[in-house]
């Protein structure tokens, strides 16, 4: 295999050398403007309104019992059964008995994800919501569109401004007085931007002005009051690196008012100070508003910080270690003891002594659906305790939402939201056919498409394989198609495993090189494309930074491409790797790979030799490639500018193996595009799925219309047609999936 590698490597070194030097100067790596981001969804609105096709319903077929990412929890003040959660993608719901039923009460506004809630202690009709993921803060974390009022409970919302801050880590609502609001804006996750830090309203969102603001690249992530005194507030600022992940610098520091956020002063006096200093958690405590804790990121080792004089001296005080990093940083103080305080993040953890040592947080878990996990579920980002009872205490993780009467030792799974956040989406042949999908830390599960979502039913849905602690990222998942017992899956990484389901025996499968100091080289994307071939289901076929091909079920491997990632260095790259792959149904040996780089590839002699075909095409990340079922000759794709805040759909079809290019995004709101898929009956016939909804064009890219209709506002990330029912089956990434009939559509095309 190393002959061959060399072999190729050399064979390619041409085609290499053009690829990388083709001539693609970046017009498209200015940011787009929120106004342009404005005016886009006022377009998505219309297309939504004259779409041919707009009385098309969707149904929701679920998963629920797997849960999905919480990034904010809030409850109106007073002993209360009703709940607001945050999901990181798939918007805000509402529960009046407890977790018992919920209602989407954001569904149609111009941001389906969420960073922040709060309600005002002070009217409690009045909510307010801050847009923008925020614990996930990568390349794929989706930016919002700004912050929302509602004065009706969240009936009815209002987008208040704030409209290019993209990622809203707080929002705080004076306590007695709802028409002042101060908001922690993280800002543009890759460009730098003047509206970010923090911000501040007096009169309910109709004016804001900065109240702290250090640069362009500074945020502001966390801030809170002094329990005593609403004009008294702590705020912490953190320099994000914007390329790259070193997210660390002297700007990282806590800051305090006491004027209302008039002016702020620096708080040192002990803190950690210098370009170790991270992201930084603060809270301050009721019973005694002098300490105040800070939890710092640092990457000399990270550090609890109390102050019991208001900040102006602080302590190290943990003995055991603690965790915090620029993605998990949160921190909370129990209501009724300065000494009781909560680290949440991956596993998180409790003290009981002022900080100096922690127990991790478990205890039994009771599901409302049933489920196979039995311990809490990683990867806690966002926390309430009930001011009135503190042995009520909610979490939002990756795997929902969990209560606990008992002070955080046995908890309750309120598992009964369907808010999955899909990758990718597959089907079988069976009658009901099933619904493979891969999900965010919540693993890779089946369902049948007859499944219906509703309170109090039963979820179908079952796990293709879940470890202990509930899975972990899932992606393409396959049903073996001469082997209904065998299911391909995958986890981050290129982690690709072979179950059988009949006995139970998982097999890894992930392609390595031989030589072990050559292999050190190999690089996966977090989400690894790999597929069985159409033409032979033995062969697998898996995309790192070389191609590999599997002729026995991935129980061996070749790689049958030199390392197609190479070239210059490119800002905000995380994998440097294949990010797509495709093959031809009607031509077998016919591969395409795309990879995060802008490099797009073409074999015709199943990996012999490879061809640059990126020539015309923008050198950005790719995010899907399709070889057309109908004609062998033609090819589409799909690449992302959003690692560099460019939100412009970039879509493209060649009717040459991508000799030529033409670009068929012109009706195209400014929505990132996921997918493409082509129809597998009426050749003309597109469909797309970007960061805010679903698309068709029954003329081949010319013109487009939505088909959004009762969708929520949510990213759909992977989507196919099933080629003997005539659905379309979607995978949203924050709603779980939902399934549309498109014989109409179907029909109507030339």
């Amino acid at each position: 295999m190393n002959q061959r590698l060399h072999e190729l490597s050399r064979r390619c070194l041409g085609v290499l050398i053009l690829a990388v030097h083709a001539p693609m100067e970046p017009s498209w790596s200015q940011a787009t403007t929120a106004a342009d981001r404005l005016a886009s969804w006022e377009q998505h609105v219309r297309l939504e309104e004259s779409s041919t096709y707009r009385d098309l319903r969707w149904r929701a077929v679920g998963p629920r019992k797997q849960g999905g990412r919480i990034e904010a929890i809030a409850c109106p003040p007073g002993p209360t059964s009703i709940i607001y959660v945050g999901v990181g993608s798939g918007n805000v719901w509402k529960t009046t008995n407890n977790g018992t039923t919920w209602k989407p009460i954001f569904d149609h506004e111009s941001a389906g994800a969420i960073g922040a809630i709060d309600v005002s202690q002070s009217d409690p009709d009045v909510v307010w919501v801050g847009t923008g993921e925020v614990l996930m803060t990568r390349n794929s974390a989706l930016p919002g569109l700004g912050v929302f009022k509602s004065t009706d409970a969240g009936e009815t919302w209002q987008n208040m401004g704030l409209h290019d801050t993209h990622h809203i880590a707080r929002v705080l609502i004076d306590p007695h007085n709802p028409a002042t609001v101060y908001v922690a804006a993280i800002g543009h996750l890759s460009s730098p931007n003047k509206e970010r830090g923090l911000f501040k309203t007096v009169d309910g969102g109709e004016t804001w002005r900065p109240s702290l603001f250090i640069d362009e690249r500074t945020a502001v992530i966390d801030v809170c009051f002094d329990p005593g005194d609403s004009e008294t507030l702590y705020a912490a600022t953190w320099q994000r690196a914007l390329e790259g992940q070193h997210n660390y610098g002297s700007n990282s520091a806590v800051h305090k008012s006491i004027d209302g956020g008039e002016t702020w002063r620096r708080l040192g006096g002990g803190l950690p100070k210098g370009d170790s200093v991270g992201r930084i958690a603060i809270d301050t405590a009721t019973t005694d508003p002098r300490v105040i804790y800070a939890l710092v990121d640092q990457t000399t080792g990270d550090g609890l910080y109390r102050s019991s004089d208001g900040g102006e001296s602080w302590n190290k005080v943990n003995q055991d270690p603690v965790r915090a990093s620029w993605d998990w940083c949160e921190i909370r103080v129990s209501p009724d003891n300065e000494n009781e305080v909560y680290n949440i993040g991956q596993n998180s953890f409790v003290t009981r002594d002022g900080g100096k040592t922690f127990t991790q947080i478990g205890g039994t878990i009771v599901h409302l659906l049933p489920h196979d996990s039995r311990v809490l579920h990683l990867d806690t980002h966002a926390m309430w305790i009930d001011p009135h009872n503190t042995d009520r205490i909610l979490f939002g993780n990756d795997g929902g939402l969990y209560l606990s009467y008992s002070r955080g030792e046995d908890w309750l799974h309120l598992n009964t939201l369907p808010i999955a956040e899909c990758y990718a989406v597959t089907v079988d042949m069976e009658d009901p056919y099933n619904i493979y999908i891969g999900t965010q830390d919540n693993a890779a599960l089946y369902g049948p498409s007859d499944a219906v979502v509703e309170d109090g039913g039963p979820d179908p849905w079952e796990h293709v394989y879940l470890d202990r602690w509930g899975g972990g990222d899932s992606y393409f998942t396959y049903r073996d198609p001469t082997d209904p017992d065998t299911i391909y899956y995958e986890s981050q990484n290129g982690g690709l495993r072979r179950k059988n389901m009949a006995t139970g025996e998982v097999k890894g499968i992930r392609p390595r090189l031989p030589d072990k100091d050559t292999d050190k080289t190999l690089r996966f994307a977090w989400m690894t494309p790999f597929f069985p071939s159409a033409h032979d289901p033995k062969t697998i076929y898996c995309g790192a930074n070389h191609v590999f091909r599997s002729p026995n079920r991935g129980d061996d491997w070749e790689v049958i491409s030199p390392d197609l990632t190479a070239g210059p260095a490119m800002p905000n790259l995380r994998y440097r790797a294949i990010m797509t792959l495709a093959e031809s149904t009607l031509e077998a040996g016919l591969l395409y790979a795309g990879t995060e780089n802008g490099h797009l590839f073409l074999t015709r002699n199943d990996g012999k030799s490879w061809d640059s075909i990126s020539e015309g095409l923008p050198r950005l990340c790719y995010s899907r490639v399709v070889a057309s079922r109908h004609d062998a000759g033609t090819v589409y794709v799909t690449l992302t500018g959003m690692a560099r805040d460019d939100f412009s759909p970039y879509v493209f079809r060649s009717d040459d193996w991508g000799k030529s290019w033409t670009s068929i995004s012109e009706e195209l709101p400014l929505e990132p595009v996921n997918v493409i898929h082509e129809d597998p009956r009426a050749a003309s016939v597109l469909y797309l799925g970007t960061t805010l909804g679903v698309y068709v064009s029954v003329d081949g890219g010319s013109r487009w219309q939505s088909l959004c209709n009762n969708l929520p506002t949510v990213s759909v990330h992977d989507l196919v047609v099933h080629p003997r029912e005539n659905e379309l089956v979607i995978g949203t990434h924050g709603r779980s999936v939902y399934i549309m009939d498109v014989s109409t559509i179907q029909a109507t095309a030339p």
